[in-house]
């Protein structure tokens, strides 16, 4: 699989006129070779993939995650360097960009260290961009790589219970989050138990649970505190972090309340965020565009009355935004294969509502990978 995708990538180069790439994104050096949980960019030891277009690949990383790149990268050569040791991670440059026309790196995820010390060695004439053919080559999931999509769909929906389940009058923001996790978590190790062979990939679900409960619904990333849910209350739970299952991401999201609904005019906002992800999925197959999607469920919100909305939706996979997104101004038709979280949402002064799930667009239309109950009637506790 690595050896494709690594294959797959020096055509585009070749084509591109690429000599040489630098991918210093951890999501982009998992998917080309297979790394992971190295300690990366935010503790000063850059961990960088060079990928030439003709000889072999090089895994440049600190010497601390030596045992973990020998068990994990699929590489021709891995060169680990020390703190304070020698030239440290520039030592292996030089000689790997020498007599290359053309480097191209990505240039929104490459420290600004790294970049400053490149900057001494190529000439920015010679600097190119790789993300767009990383992009692009990312769009369309393999059968191999839509089994843990489905999986982290199956992750997701246990979480969701759970949350579900724990949420009540009197019950603290924090115990919500702690059962989501614990119901993911336990998924995720019996799914990687019965399908999977890499015994270091964590079953741990990660990422802050995002929540809010009564007047603070209205911050859409709020994380789970120790406020105190109340009857009649609306409450927000959002899996678009913590749903990471063998490193592949998906959006899923649900509006709930507390034995009723005590502002009544909340439900007919809920409707109208239900109805506009309805329109959505009405929208959303092969062979059309990604704003086409998004113009379908703005159509419905602003028709209501409602102010322009933000983007309907995202590409996920092994990062937790990919391309495209469904939003104005993207043209990217749609293809099978893609994975998409599709969002309805509506957001007035004091409330809003969101409902989200997760696509795999196929021949006929799309297949849905999580799954929760969202009508009216069943989102009241």
């Amino acid at each position: 699989m690595y050896s494709a995708r690594m294959n797959a990538l020096r055509a585009r180069m070749t084509e591109a006129g690429i000599d040489v790439a630098l991918i210093t994104d951890d999501d982009n050096v998992y998917y080309l070779n297979g790394y992971y949980d190295y300690l990366h960019m935010e503790f000063g030891r850059p961990t960088i993939l060079i990928v030439p277009r003709e000889g072999d690949t090089l895994l440049i990383t600190p010497v601390i995650d030596l045992a973990m790149a020998e068990a994990a990268a699929k590489v021709d050569r891995i060169a680990a360097w020390n703190d304070g040791a020698g030239e440290e991670w520039r030592a292996e440059l030089p000689g790997a960009l020498k007599g290359a026309a053309s480097v191209a790196i990505e240039p929104d995820h490459m420290p600004p260290l790294v970049r400053g010390y490149l900057g001494t060695l190529v000439e920015g004439t010679r600097l190119g961009n790789v993300t767009p053919l990383l992009a692009d080559m990312r769009m369309i999931k393999t059968p191999q790589e839509l089994q843990p999509a489905r999986h982290a769909g199956e992750v997701a929906t246990a979480m969701m219970a759970a949350g579900r389940a724990a949420i009540g009058a009197g019950v603290a923001e924090f115990e919500v989050a702690l059962a989501t996790t614990q119901a993911g978590t336990r998924k995720a190790a019996a799914l990687l138990s019965a399908h999977y062979d890499d015994a270091d990939m964590s079953p741990n679900t990660h990422f802050l649970q995002i929540m809010a409960s009564g007047p603070e619904i209205t911050k859409t990333h709020h994380r789970a505190s120790t406020r105190v849910m109340q009857r009649g209350e609306p409450v927000f739970l959002c899996f678009c972090g913590m749903t990471n299952f063998h490193r592949f991401k998906l959006g899923f999201d649900r509006t709930f309340w507390i034995g009723e609904i005590a502002d009544t005019s909340q439900a007919a906002v809920y409707e109208v965020a239900l109805a506009s992800q309805q329109a959505a999925l009405a929208a959303l197959r092969p062979g059309v565009s990604a704003e086409s999607v998004h113009a379908a469920y703005a159509e419905v919100i602003q028709g209501a009355g409602y102010d322009y909305p933000f983007r309907c939706g995202r590409a996920t996979g092994y990062s937790f935004l990919e391309k495209p997104q469904l939003v104005t101004g993207d043209s990217t038709i749609l293809q099978p294969g893609m994975v998409l979280a599709v969002d309805g949402s509506v957001s007035v002064a004091d409330f809003r509502a969101q409902v989200g799930d997760s696509f795999i667009i196929t021949e006929g239309g799309y297949e849905p990978i999580t799954e929760h109950p969202k009508t009216i009637e069943d989102v009241i506790l």
